[in-house]
């Protein structure tokens, strides 16, 4: 386990028990949802081939704007 996880169910384990059981839920709902994505990927490669393609395309004609690094 990383020391930043480990920080992190350090201080949760002081929360009360339905705090405790919030955030348990939030972690394994965003695990279940990775694997989602994992898995449909891995169904279909080209899918996400064909998407990054016409983001960089997108992104070459000038119709992206760049990240605000205070919004992620």
């Amino acid at each position: 386990m990383t020391k930043l996880l480990d920080q992190a169910f350090d201080k949760a384990r002081k929360l009360p028990e339905r705090e405790q059981n919030s955030i348990a839920d939030l972690i394994l709902d965003e695990l279940e949802d990775d694997a989602r994505w994992d898995k449909a990927f891995a169904a279909r490669p080209r899918v996400l081939a064909t998407l990054a393609e016409e983001a960089a395309a997108e992104d070459r004609a000038k119709k992206t704007q760049p990240l605000d690094p205070d919004r992620l």
